[in-house]
């Protein structure tokens, strides 16, 4: 052999070697990536504030550890959650994160026992509450952008007993919801294909939704922006179709106007009972509001998104449920047998308006929407159920190991927990389903609600602690227009939503006054559930202490560090420059 056979022998071994050492350095970052992060000794930064170390000897120590020691310049320190979410992912979240089952198919039940006046009058008033909710959180979320918004408020302003109960009875009713909504999704292919057996499709959705999680935080900011958008277009042209169909500008070019309504025992088909029952609907369906509090701690700049996120709570509630469902108590009657179905499909007042008016083609596109909107809805449970699960374990609220964060920031315990739970969905191939998810669905069913009470009750007990600690509101970037008023009008409608729903369990409709247990227990389980985790906590921690005294509040760790006279200039500097403006421009700019 020739030596410049041997050098061109030589050359290829050494291609191929860096080739096999290319891949085999591919393979082992990816195995690497799951690899638990290392948390620096510096990574605590303690605040200026001689306040925090005047907390050490207090129940608060556990916050000192999870300061968010960093500026919004600054890259994420390893062993934490990645900020990876920009403005338009936050808007989104935002915009849909409540858009799903409930509005698109739950709203048939409400129309059918509390008839199309119920819809207006129940969702126009929980909106309002949701309104003053969400901007409660906003302001919490801006001023502390921490992992686990709702546990982590509940443990700092509250008690840590009651942090417990309300961040483990949020993350059960995601791990409840997952399976929920993947038999859901199987359902909505049935509805084109009924042959193929259940499980197939649930595994298929079940794969996705895992897969797109596993992409990280971004994978999943990533996926709510497109998913969302799809929402947004198909409530929009519902909209505008039912307006079209409303005038007698379908097919059947027949004018419906307000018909329906003039129908025997419309608009109020069972009374005052009616209605009482559909303002807990109404609640349940707007669950997801507040996924935009979880995702707080992963935004890029929360002082700068989060407050024009919360703001769009105002025209998710106009324009997706108001509007949307004035459509449905237009076109739907409240006693259309197709609403009695027991199918997920089959009895969404969305697609049997559609098929009412005799368009035929759309029907399918719309269910293809429905479909979007479970796989949406699915895909926030892992996300809202992993980060919840790992801010408990980094609060010692649940075992060490559910704060396992990987080199790509991924919680990667909270995920693997979502994704057991997730196999609840192969039930869809039982017979007896519907009993099963029934009971499982009243373990959590009043999850939603204490959350947002907790929100409120946490804003509340923030702004007090400000006063009594004689601290300004002008350290805050961003604060609730409705101040502690919308506070405490959210935590008084919530207690009266409450107090209906136990009138409704205990005493359904059709029960003749007579007290049905079963039904009871389907409905108010989950309030039996969070008291018994409240006191649990309470026996483990002997702690008995119902709340923290003001003084002894936190109001410095989880605050990242932002030049406070930076951020007030340039709030000042654009309330100037709008002023210039039109009103019409003013008003866009605010709200949109």
């Amino acid at each position: 052999m020739s030596s410049l056979e041997k050098n061109e022998e030589s050359l290829n071994s050494q291609h191929i070697g860096s080739i096999e050492t290319n891949e085999m350095s591919k393979w082992q970052k990816f195995k690497d990536s799951f690899k638990r992060a290392d948390i620096p000794d510096n990574h605590i930064v303690e605040s200026s504030n001689n306040s925090i170390l005047q907390n050490t000897n207090n129940s608060d120590n556990h916050d000192l550890e999870l300061q968010d020691k960093y500026s919004t310049n600054e890259e994420e320190p390893s062993g934490e959650l990645h900020r990876e979410l920009k403005n338009k992912h936050i808007q989104m979240i935002a915009l849909g994160g409540s858009v799903g089952t409930g509005l698109l198919i739950g709203s048939g039940g409400s129309l059918r026992t509390g008839g199309p006046a119920s819809l207006i009058i129940a969702w126009g008033l929980v909106g309002t509450m949701v309104y003053c909710t969400i901007m409660a959180l906003g302001e919490l979320c801006v001023a502390f952008p921490v992992n686990g918004a709702f546990s982590q408020y509940g443990s700092r302003f509250v008690d840590e007993s009651w942090g417990f109960a309300v961040g483990w009875n949020y993350a059960i009713m995601w791990l409840i919801v997952l399976p929920l909504e993947l038999v859901a999704a199987a359902m909505c292919i049935s509805y084109w294909n009924n042959d193929i057996n259940p499980a197939s499709w649930v595994a298929i959705f079940y794969v996705l939704i895992m897969i797109i999680n596993l992409f990280g935080v971004k994978g999943y900011g990533e996926a709510e922006y497109y998913l969302t958008i799809f929402k947004i277009i198909a409530i929009i042209g519902f909209i505008i179709l039912g307006v079209v169909l409303v005038v007698g500008g379908g097919p059947k070019k027949e004018f419906i106007g307000a018909k329906n309504w003039h129908i025997d025992k419309a608009p109020f088909p069972n009374g005052f009972k009616g209605l009482a029952t559909t303002f807990v609907t109404a609640s349940y369906s707007m669950a997801g509001s507040e996924m935009c509090g979880i995702a707080a701690s992963e935004a890029k700049n929360p002082a700068k998104t989060l407050p024009k996120a919360v703001r769009q709570v105002f025209w998710r509630i106009f324009l997706f449920f108001f509007l949307s469902l004035t459509m449905i108590g237009l076109l739907v009657p409240y006693n259309s047998p197709d609403l009695l179905g027991s199918g997920y499909v089959s009895s969404s007042p969305f697609v049997i308006a559609i098929k009412d008016a005799g368009i035929y083609a759309l029907p399918s596109i719309f269910n293809a929407c429905i479909l979007i909107s479970v796989v949406s809805v699915g895909n926030s449970a892992v996300y809202g159920c992993s980060r919840t699960v790992q801010s408990l374990g980094q609060q010692g609220l649940g075992p060490s190991i559910l704060a396992y964060v990987d080199v790509k920031g991924r919680p990667l315990a909270g995920l693997a927990l979502s994704a057991v739970f997730g196999l609840l969905c192969f039930l869809a191939a039982y017979k007896d389903q519907s009993t099963v998810f029934a009971w499982l669905l009243s373990v959590s069913g009043l999850a939603t609600i204490f959350s947002w009470f907790n929100i409120c009750l946490c804003h509340l007990r923030f702004r007090m602690a400000m006063s009594k600690q004689n601290r300004s509101l002008k350290e805050l970037s961003f604060t609730s227009k409705l101040g502690i008023y919308g506070s405490i009008y959210s935590m008084g409608f919530l207690i009266l939503v409450l107090g209906v729903q136990f009138w409704v369990a205990l005493f359904p409709l059709g029960s003749n006054g007579k007290a049905n247990a079963e039904n009871f227990f389907k409905n108010y389980l989950g309030s039996v559930v969070i008291l018994i985790f409240y006191l649990g906590h309470k026996i483990y921690s002997k702690d008995w202490k119902i709340y923290k005294n003001l003084d002894q509040i936190d109001l410095d760790s989880g605050r990242r560090q932002v030049d406070l006279e930076v951020i007030q200039s340039e709030l000042e500097e654009e309330r100037l420059l709008a002023k210039n403006k039109p009103m019409y421009i003013r008003i866009w700019n605010y709200w949109c």
